[in-house]
């Protein structure tokens, strides 16, 4: 090889590196991700599409604001396993609907696999989920926001929770779980049940189904035994009579009971 190629070569890597450290450094499946956003970005009837940026990697959130006065401050959305941020079960009603009541939505595109992943394989996409939520807040923050509710369905419920248990934000005043399960025990990021024991100082909502699997169902039973010497109305249970794991045919519902305790407990 001449020296002309050889530095051809050299020139052509050097411009490549950051692209490729970046996919490197991502355990996420960022080609489910391009192809979920490429689906949902052009059909979107509520908010907007933006890119926000977490460890030099951009990924795709969905802003709606309140069209309700007053404004109560932001509700940030996670998702559950393999989805994207306007999944039709429980995340687009509530992305879409809590506007009407006055609240931000923000729906993050949290690190996702392949459709046969097991969520015990989602261990090493964790370390990316803190960053996802902190520019999530720090969004909401320069909109102005000084109230933040952070609510996860079933595996966002897990990320929400390692979030919370590691990091201290006055900002973020209410954790909604929305069908949240164990976890998987013994894992530091993904025990859930151990991590919730970590969560000071901030009001939780924990939502679950009448039908929904057994598994949360234990969970959450389990959370409300942890939370028994917690400060009087630092938790509540809310069950949702005839509700399965995906809420569907009770999204209004859904909407209605997280709206109503939010106004409850920390709107003006």
């Amino acid at each position: 090889m001449n020296l002309s190629v050889t530095r051809l070569a050299c020139s052509l890597l050097i411009a490549l590196l950051p692209a490729l450290t970046a996919s490197a450094a991502s355990q996420s499946n960022l080609a489910k991700d391009q192809r979920w956003e490429e689906q949902i970005v052009p059909s979107l009837l509520v908010g907007e599409a933006v890119h926000l940026e977490a460890d030099g990697q951009e990924f795709l959130a969905l802003y709606a604001e309140p069209t309700a006065e007053p404004a109560k401050g932001a509700v940030i959305l996670l998702h559950g396993i393999g989805v994207h941020p306007a999944w039709p079960d429980v995340i687009e009603p509530l992305r879409m609907e809590l506007p009407e009541h006055g609240w931000h939505t923000l729906s993050l595109q949290m690190p996702i696999l392949e459709n046969e992943a097991e969520s015990e394989d989602y261990a090493p996409l964790f370390g990316e989920v803190p960053a996802r939520i902190q520019a999530g807040v720090d969004f909401l923050k320069d909109k102005g926001v000084e109230t933040i509710v952070l609510s996860g369905h079933s595996m966002g419920a897990t990320m929400a929770t390692y979030y919370l248990a590691t990091q201290k934000d006055p900002t973020i005043k209410v954790f909604a779980i929305i069908s949240g399960g164990p976890g998987v025990a013994g894992d530091p990021k993904m025990d859930s049940l151990a991590n919730f024991k970590e969560i000071k100082d901030t009001l939780i909502v924990d939502v679950r189904g009448s039908e929904d699997e057994e598994f949360v169902l234990k969970a959450a039973e389990q959370r409300a035994t942890l939370a028994q010497d917690s400060p009087e109305g630092q938790y509540q249970a809310i069950e949702i009579s005839g509700a399965n794991h995906f809420y569907q045919g009770k999204q209004d519902e859904l909407v209605t009971e997280i709206s109503d305790t939010l106004d409850a407990t920390i709107a003006p």
